[in-house]
C-alpha cells in the first residue's frame, strides 16, 4: 500500500481574513496567532475562535452548543475527515451575516474559555547553550 496523499489546505479568502481581524479588534485581552497558517484567537491559553480554510470556527461548551443548534443549523468542526473537534462548531453564513449575533456568540465563547483554569504555557524543549 502506498502512503496516504497529503491533504491540500486552502487559504482563507482575503475577505474572510479581513472580516475576522476587523471583528476581533473589538475584543481586548486576546492572544492573536496563527494555527496551521490560519488566524486564530486565544484567551486564557485556549483557542476559542479562528479560521480554517473558508470556515470560521467557535468553541462552545455542550449547553451552549445545544442552544446554538436550536437557533442555527451547523456542522461540528472536523479539520480532517473523521477528526471532529467536539467543542467547536462551524459558524453558518447566516450568523456571519449578522454582526450583532456574531459578537454575542463570540462573547459567549470567550466567557467559556476565560472561565477555564489558565492553560499552562508549554516550555521549549530546546536547551539553552
Amino acid at each position: 500500500m502506498g502512503a496516504t496523499p497529503k491533504r491540500k489546505w486552502k487559504k482563507s479568502s482575503e475577505e474572510l481574513v479581513a472580516r475576522f481581524h476587523a471583528t476581533m479588534e473589538s475584543f481586548s485581552g486576546l492572544e492573536h496567532r496563527k494555527m496551521f497558517g490560519y488566524p486564530c484567537c486565544f484567551a486564557n491559553g485556549y483557542l476559542f475562535t479562528g479560521l480554517a480554510e473558508e470556515k470560521w470556527i467557535l468553541r462552545l461548551p455542550l449547553d451552549e452548543r445545544e442552544a446554538f443548534g436550536e437557533q442555527y443549523t451547523y456542522e461540528p468542526f472536523a479539520p480532517m475527515e473523521g477528526r471532529i473537534m467536539k467543542e467547536y462548531v462551524v459558524l453558518p453564513q447566516t450568523l456571519l451575516d449578522d454582526s450583532d449575533e456574531l459578537t454575542k456568540w463570540l462573547e459567549r465563547s470567550l466567557d467559556y474559555v476565560k472561565g477555564k483554569p489558565p492553560k499552562p504555557k508549554k516550555t521549549s524543549k530546546r536547551k539553552a547553550k
